[in-house]
């Protein structure tokens, strides 16, 4: 008899919630991290993306701010610059738009008004310009 709160079958347990995929970008990462300078990567992947947001922000009146460092930045969108009134509904459709698109987006902020582009270490030159893609082809979508 299975207990009730026992992982379902066929997933791995652990702190990625018994999700595979997870595990093995987890072990991807680590990988990495051993044979290069992670911390030199991170920040070429960061410099990259920040770059392509903020080409974004001087094209679209709805990006109010670029946040954050490395492979983990954030897109603030508002309604328009001048008031930099938050635009939490927008952001739920660009995240719905992306993932209809293959593209996982992390909704952040207090105000639901910021977008993550979580861009892992395992990440190719080419994937990342991928997403990048799609990222601004979601925001097109939805304007």
């Amino acid at each position: 008899m299975r207990q009730k709160d026992a992982a379902p079958a066929g997933t791995i347990g652990g702190t990625y919630c018994g999700n595979p995929l997870a595990c093995a970008a987890a072990i991807k990462a680590m990988e990495i991290m051993k044979e290069e300078d992670y911390c030199a990567k991170s920040l070429h992947i960061g410099s990259v993306v920040r770059k392509a947001f903020e080409e974004m922000k001087e094209k679209y009146d709805i990006i109010g701010d670029v946040r954050g460092i490395g492979g983990m930045l954030g897109v603030e969108f508002v309604k328009d610059k001048e008031s930099k009134e938050p635009n939490p509904e927008f952001v739920s459709k660009l995240v719905q738009t992306a993932l209809q698109k293959g593209l996982l987006l992390e909704n952040a902020g207090s105000s639901s008004n910021v977008v993550r582009f979580l861009a892992p270490l395992c990440m190719t030159e080419e994937q990342m310009e991928a997403g990048l893609k799609i990222f601004e082809e979601s925001i097109l979508a939805n304007l």
